[in-house]
């Protein structure tokens, strides 16, 4: 089968394509012939050597048709997505023809949806998801605040928190991008800053902040939050450097809760990819309830130009590839 492998660490030129076996049906695993699959920084930051493992085979997630599942726990023939599970890291992932998936890390997502759009859903919404309802706990009367809604991961979180009820406060950095975010049904947009909590009008009285932006700014969320409120890390889109000399005691306000999601957990105990509601939600986007579409749509053959436009920051949502 045709594969896009990864010939060493460093930039596009490390991805080559060329021909390798396809995978052997395993018990407890799914051989899924893939129709498409989306693009994440995780994989850049693989091509680098800038992640432990990195498989040689990338790609963390994928949607498409099961071809073989030995234990006969997804039929052939079904529409499926896959992430995680060690694809692209410690297992051969998306970027190929077909790829073998752990059970746990395989959900059935049968839509009349293109496969593009499809292709869009399971990395994303599955994360944003899992923070929300799992993480956060929101409910409907709710008001959170979404940091770094611009990206991908913000756009579906808007999304999710706006069809659930919750008001939804949305920042960005760029002035240019608050029309989008209103569109989307954000009742509130603000300018991302380091100390937004002095700046928001609502500070002390938040129920939730969902922040992505990373470790520059999870205090600042934390000194907004009602007491009893949440906040969840689960981005870096500020960057990885650490918190400096975090100091839980003199720097977390009293009675607010903190917690962290990867998506990484998904298909270990606890985090069972089957318990996302993907079949939902792409009924959701299919209704025109969400704005699901990717920004950008390549060819297999174009996974150079799909990385280049990511390590430039063009791709304004979610880049997928499709065969």
């Amino acid at each position: 089968m045709r594969a896009i492998v990864l010939d060493k660490f460093g930039g596009l030129d490390s991805l080559v394509y060329t021909d390798i076996p396809e995978p052997e049906p395993l018990a407890g695993h799914v051989v899924i012939e893939i129709k498409a699959f989306g693009i994440n920084h995780a994989e850049m930051h693989m091509r680098r050597g800038e992640w432990a493992e990195a498989a040689r085979v990338s790609g963390i997630e994928c949607v498409g048709i099961v071809k073989s599942c030995p234990g006969g726990e997804f039929p052939v023939g079904a529409k499926v997505a896959a992430l995680m599970g060690g694809l692209g890291r410690t297992i051969n992932g998306s970027y190929a023809q077909l790829t073998r998936a752990p059970v746990s890390n395989v959900a059935l997502i049968e839509s009349e949806l293109p496969w593009a759009e499809l292709a869009a859903i399971p990395e994303t919404y599955a994360t944003a998801w899992t923070c929300l309802f799992r993480n956060l706990e929101i409910e409907a009367g709710q008001t959170v605040v979404i940091r770094g809604a611009t990206s991908s991961f913000g756009r579906a979180a808007v999304n999710l928190a706006v069809n659930a009820g919750a008001k939804v406060i949305a920042t960005t950095r760029n002035r240019d991008r608050f029309a989008a975010l209103e569109a989307l049904g954000a009742s509130q947009v603000e300018l991302e800053r380091p100390d937004l909590s002095k700046h928001i009008a609502q500070a002390k009285h938040i129920d939730a902040v969902l922040d992505l932006v990373g470790n520059s700014t999870i205090l600042d969320s934390l000194a907004m939050l009602r007491r009893g409120g949440r906040a969840c890390l689960a981005g870096w889109l500020g960057g990885l450097a650490p918190i400096a000399d975090f100091n839980p005691l003199l720097q977390m306000p009293s009675g607010v809760h903190l917690t962290f999601f990867g998506s990484f957990v998904f298909g270990t105990p606890g985090f069972a990819l089957s318990d996302i509601p993907l079949q939902a939600i792409a009924a959701d986007i299919a209704a025109g309830r969400f704005d699901a579409k990717p920004s950008r749509v390549f060819s297999f053959d174009e996974i150079h130009e799909a990385h280049r436009v990511m390590e430039a920051n063009e791709a304004n949502g979610k880049m997928v590839v499709v065969h």
